[in-house]
Order: C-alpha cells, then structure tokens, then sequence
C-alpha cells in the first residue's frame, strides 16, 4: 500500500471538500472524509509515504555515522573509545522524544528539523552495536591474518570487518525503522514534525481526537495504519535477528 501510494491515490490528498465533511465509509470514499472533506484514505496513503521517507532518513542518518563512530572506536579502543561510550550512555539516558522536543525548540518545527533532531538521536544506538562487533571481532584470526598481510586498518575495518557484522546491521536496521516510524508519528501528533496541511498519521491521530464518538472511523483507520507499519518493521526485524 505505501509504495502504491508514490503513483496512485483516489483523491489529492489536500484537496477540501465541505460537502462532504466527516461522510462515513462508503464506496466513494472506503474509510469516509476528514473534518474538512478530504479523502482520509487518500490522506493515509500520502502519510504513509512521507512518515517512510522520513524515517528511512532518521535512519540513514543514524545508521552511516553510528558505522562509522561504533566501527573506530571498537576497533581502536582507548580514551576516545571511552568517551565516546560516555557520550553514549548520557544520550540514552534521556527519552528519545523529549531530547528531539528540546532540538526542534531551537530549530523550529517541520520535516526537516524533525529528521535532523530524530537522526542524530538514533547514532547511540548504532553506535553501541557497531562497536560491540567490532570489538568483539577485532581479535579473530581472520583479522590478525590480515594486519600481517599488510591491510591497513581501514580496509580491515570496512572490506574484512563490516561486512561479518551485516546480520546484525541489518535487523538493527529494520528495529531503527520501527523506532523511527514510532518516533515521527509521535513527533507529528504534537505537532513538532510534519505540519498541516501535509498529510502525516501522527498529526491525522491527533487531529480525529475530537471526533472519536462523532466519526470514529477517522481515528480507526489513521490508528490502523500507523500500528501495521509498527507491526512490519517489527516482524521484519524478528525475521533478521533469526536469519543471523
């Protein structure tokens, strides 16, 4: 449904229609109207499609230079390893969402701050993971062959190493997704993500709030949408953690 949403939609998704304001479920309109008219299946599948590009940024973001700090420091160890790791344990120790909270309040809010602020909150974890591999890899046979062969350290680390912790990656990926898709729509229903008139299925929840006993479909459907994107990263994530 999401990638059908990048080349088709039944209505534009802002397009205003009060004629048909908060119009149940019907052939025309298979999940009803929004307090404003417009097709709230259309708006799902829009939303969808922007809360996905947004978190495969947060965790593009979070995953190249989680690799690249979590790569060094496991692999060299040291202070910088250690401050590094400090650094780490300080950002987690905060809810995720209250820190991105404290980001947009100085860049204001909007896609773009909400990916900036959510990007840079996810690179702990990645970090965390990425060293734990690679320290835990540094010392195999396979790497001490290759140092005397005489592979510099960065081709250890990026042709030898990374490529064994792929397995890993990939379902810490596939969680970061869940994470971030969690994240984004969170962000949105305070209204510190994507703005209105943009659809977004965090701000779509927070929008239907007032209708739940009038129109409880709007609430349903939006809630439906952003809990089957949950569900399928997280079964995705389950099915790599068990490949690996």
């Amino acid at each position: 449904m999401i990638l059908l949403s990048f080349i088709w939609k039944p209505y534009d998704p802002n397009a205003l229609n009060p004629a048909l304001k908060m119009a149940s479920p019907s052939l025309a309109h298979i999940m009803g109207t929004d307090n404003f008219g417009r097709d709230i299946f259309s708006r799902i599948l829009e939303g969808a499609g922007t809360t996905l590009g947004i978190a495969a940024l947060i965790v593009a973001i979070g995953s190249l230079m989680g690799v690249l700090a979590g790569s060094a420091t496991g692999y060299f160890g040291g202070p910088v390893d250690a401050i590094v790791m400090r650094v780490c344990d300080t950002l987690t120790a905060f809810p995720s969402i209250l820190l991105a909270l404290v980001v947009i309040s100085f860049t204001g809010p909007g896609k773009r701050s909400l990916i900036i602020a959510l990007g840079l909150l996810f690179i702990p974890s990645f970090t965390r993971i990425v060293r734990a591999e690679f320290s835990r890899q540094r010392s195999l046979d396979y790497v001490m062959s290759a140092r005397l062969m005489g592979c510099s350290h960065l081709r250890v680390m990026f042709v030898h190493i990374l490529p064994n912790t792929r397995p890993v990656l990939l379902s810490s990926i596939a969680i970061g997704f869940n994470n971030a898709v969690l994240a984004e729509a969170s962000m949105s229903f305070l209204g510190m993500g994507v703005q209105r008139p943009d659809a977004s299925l965090g701000s779509m929840l927070s929008d239907s709030q007032a209708y739940l006993l009038s129109a409880p479909w709007y609430m349903l459907f939006a809630g439906l949408a952003v809990s089957l994107l949950i569900l399928g990263f997280g079964l995705l994530s389950e099915g790599l953690r068990e490949d690996s």
